[in-house]
């Protein structure tokens, strides 16, 4: 179990990653193109995770890395000890045009179990922090979920281009019709630590990156709500997989949704 301390120590590297993101002006040299339609890295996605790597492998002797840009340091995989997932920016694109919703977000997994998430959106000043056994709080606030129906609250759902289309426009009206509203935030991760704080009950995505979810997996658990895939199966942490998020009422609705229009794990992916 991760010490109160160690906890600490990476939420303080967190929040000073989110001060650089906070500072990011990205601009059309700092910008480049990933593989897919309309898929990019900048330069501070590259500068954050190398620093947030070099700061933590300082505290954590033999920890590993899994970070969503290619850079020393990052193995791609988890191990068997320590392994931190890391988003130096979820919400690229978000950041280049200046929607400041954009967040910085680390999961650390040992053994291959999710163990502690830290979340950051640096322009509300939002931390959210969870580790297994302790709870979940959002700047310092415990939070417990309230287990709502669709009915009576706001759906968010994530979509990408480069995940060679996203099917899951097939069942967006029919979330909206049995919701108060539907919400694309462009950030997987913040909509995702919403369901935590009580924004949201629900998200949906058909293709999501470990790197995505790992550390707003461990919030949304510790405050009471659930996270997995529509199939009911559990979320994967070496490969990508479908993502169903939200209270429990309201995720077995969204579940049952998906199922009854045949969006499987094997079409999500």
């Amino acid at each position: 179990m991760i010490s109160k301390e160690d906890i600490k120590t990476v939420e303080e590297a967190v929040r000073s990653a989110g001060k650089m993101l906070w500072d990011a002006r990205p601009d059309e040299s700092t910008v480049h193109a990933k593989e897919g339609p309309a898929n990019f890295v900048t330069d501070y996605d590259v500068k954050i995770q190398e620093y947030l790597i070099g700061r933590l492998s300082a505290v954590f002797d033999g920890a590993q890395f899994y970070g969503e840009e290619d850079t020393a340091g990052s193995t791609g995989h988890v191990g068997d000890g320590y392994t931190f997932f890391i988003d130096p920016i979820d919400g690229t694109t978000n950041l280049m045009f200046d929607y400041q919703n954009s967040c910085v977000s680390v999961g650390l997994a040992e053994g291959g179990v999710m163990t502690a998430g830290w979340v950051f959106n640096p322009y509300t000043d939002r931390m959210y922090v969870a580790a297994s056994g302790q709870g979940a709080t959002l700047n310092g606030r415990p939070l417990r979920i309230t287990d709502k129906g669709m009915s009576e609250g706001i759906v968010a759902f994530g979509c990408a281009r480069y995940n060679e289309g996203d099917i899951v426009f097939s069942v967006l009206k029919e979330i909206f019709m049995n919701s108060l509203s539907v919400r694309n935030g462009g950030s997987a991760a913040i909509d995702l630590c919403r369901i935590a704080s009580g924004s949201n009950v629900g998200y949906v995505e058909m293709k999501l990156q470990p790197y995505d979810y790992a550390a707003a997996s461990v919030i949304i658990e510790e405050a009471g709500g659930y996270i997995g895939q529509p199939d009911g199966s559990a979320i994967t942490l070496d490969r990508p997989c479908p993502i169903v998020a939200g209270t429990h009422k309201a995720a077995e609705e969204l579940k049952n949704i998906l199922l009854s229009e045949g969006l499987t794990k094997e079409k999500g992916i």
